[in-house]
């Protein structure tokens, strides 16, 4: 298993892994995301932002990071954490814990930067992932509702309820 930036010329397995997980999302009655058009992706890729787990040369994981976030965090984000987002994996490849890697991978990445948490959300109320992530080692910090949802995707402006986790590096 390695974890490294994602490449333009992963595009193409990043958009299956998302079609994957609206699929999923959409059986399970989540809230879905909408689909991400490839310069959004291209752009987080150029930024370095984009992440992936490659294990036996298939992208079995993707996620993005920011480093600031106050549209969901608000006063919290003080410029002391990485956050997160859009966790997405292979559908043959679920169940293998990828949390696991990436919470490890995420808190070296924060201390090397001097950050002193990772954070991440999701939205509505979804108790599967709140223990999984917790599992993991993240603290739930409860749900908020979201107030100002202009600048983020789509997802976050149909569900305002969003559950916050974080842990210390």
């Amino acid at each position: 298993m390695d974890i490294r930036n994602c490449t333009p010329e992963d595009l193409e397995a990043i958009q299956q892994l998302y079609t994957a997980a609206r699929n999923l999302q959409a059986e399970r009655k989540m809230v879905v995301w909408p689909a991400f058009d490839n310069p959004f992706i291209k752009n987080e890729i150029a930024e370095k932002r984009h992440w992936k787990i490659v294990a036996d040369g298939v992208l079995v994981c993707n996620w993005v990071i920011t480093y600031t976030d106050p549209s969901i965090w608000g006063d919290r984000d003080r410029n002391d954490a990485v956050f997160i987002h859009r966790i997405c994996t292979h559908p043959a490849y679920r169940g293998n814990r990828y949390i696991d890697a990436i919470t490890t991978w995420a808190r070296a990445h924060a201390a090397q930067l001097g950050r002193r948490y990772v954070r991440l959300d999701t939205l509505g109320n979804n108790q599967k992932l709140v223990r999984h992530y917790t599992a993991a080692g993240f603290t739930f910090l409860g749900i908020v509702t979201l107030t100002d949802t202009r600048q983020l995707p789509l997802h976050y402006q149909l569900e305002p309820h969003c559950c916050l986790f974080e842990i210390t590096v």
